[in-house]
């Protein structure tokens, strides 16, 4: 086992996971709460299985938190849980809904209209989060970036701060169950999920074979890592594409109704939008 592994994920985790451990349990606390306040009698009520996949979601991050990465292979379980699988509970859990219900509706209609900024589309696309998830990897695993981890527990969190915020939105950005009306079409997010794979299942083929990667591992380890994130991805991925087809609401289709024109004898009929 190496030495530098043992002392950037080993030695200062205890130091680090306390404060951390805070995010989801306030999360779940505060979910809670506003879960609870729904079941009043003026209140239209919430979904148990929201509630469900949001606490499973707050389970998955705090288990990633706890996890001594020891070894590569751990060090790629907790990316695992903090990138794909907690942020899929996470947002299914339907987080943004629900603190709608809960504020006042001129606070509602701001949130709204800031969410619906044409600046911020580009952010909310698939390919971003795509950009933000895969390409995150990619730069770790072959610049020096990994190694610098290892001799900063600083840049270490900071990197599972930008896998958790980056897996939220590219999770979001493919089957997220908020209405958004800029949401990219179903076979666009399939696309960029499609690609996702590959890149995830490219760059574990490369750790597997130890080729072009920059991971101061043993062999062994580097092949156990490159096996979690080859079929630890699989998983989490048919489990988005399986959360996108179950949150997937049709587009109403605009109907043709013909009307006469002012004059049915100068024409055909026309038709408008209904």
């Amino acid at each position: 086992m190496s030495p530098v592994l043992v002392s950037a994920h080993g030695t200062e985790h205890a130091t680090t996971v306390g404060p951390a451990l805070l995010l989801p349990l306030l999360a779940g606390w505060l979910y809670s709460a506003a879960a609870l306040r729904q079941r009043a009698p003026d209140r239209a009520g919430w979904s148990h299985w929201r509630t469900t996949a949001f606490a499973a979601g707050c389970a998955l991050l705090a288990t990633a938190l706890l996890m001594r990465a020891d070894d590569f292979a751990g060090h790629m379980w907790q990316h695992l849980l903090l990138g794909m699988l907690a942020p899929l509970g996470l947002v299914l859990g339907a987080p943004g809904v629900l603190a709608l219900r809960c504020v006042d509706r001129r606070a509602g209609r701001a949130a709204l209209r800031v969410a619906n900024r044409r600046a911020l589309r580009p952010l909310l696309h698939p390919i971003t989060g795509l950009a933000l998830t895969a390409g995150g990897l990619w730069l770790l695993y072959l610049t020096p970036l990994y190694r610098a981890t290892l001799d900063s527990a600083v840049l270490h969190d900071l990197v599972n701060v930008h896998f958790l915020l980056s897996g939220l939105l590219f999770t979001w950005s493919i089957a997220g169950p908020e209405p958004y009306p800029h949401r990219a079409r179903v076979p666009v997010r399939l696309t960029v999920l499609g690609a996702a794979v590959i890149a995830h299942a490219s760059l574990a083929q490369l750790l597997y074979a130890g080729l072009l990667v920059d991971v101061p591992a043993p062999p062994e380890q580097l092949r156990a890592g490159a096996t979690v994130m080859y079929y630890g991805g699989d998983l989490a991925e048919i489990l988005l594409a399986l959360a996108l087809l179950a949150t997937w609401q049709p587009r109403p289709r605009h109907r043709r109704t013909p009307t006469l024109g002012p004059d049915v004898r100068k024409g055909p009929l026309l038709y408008r939008r209904r």
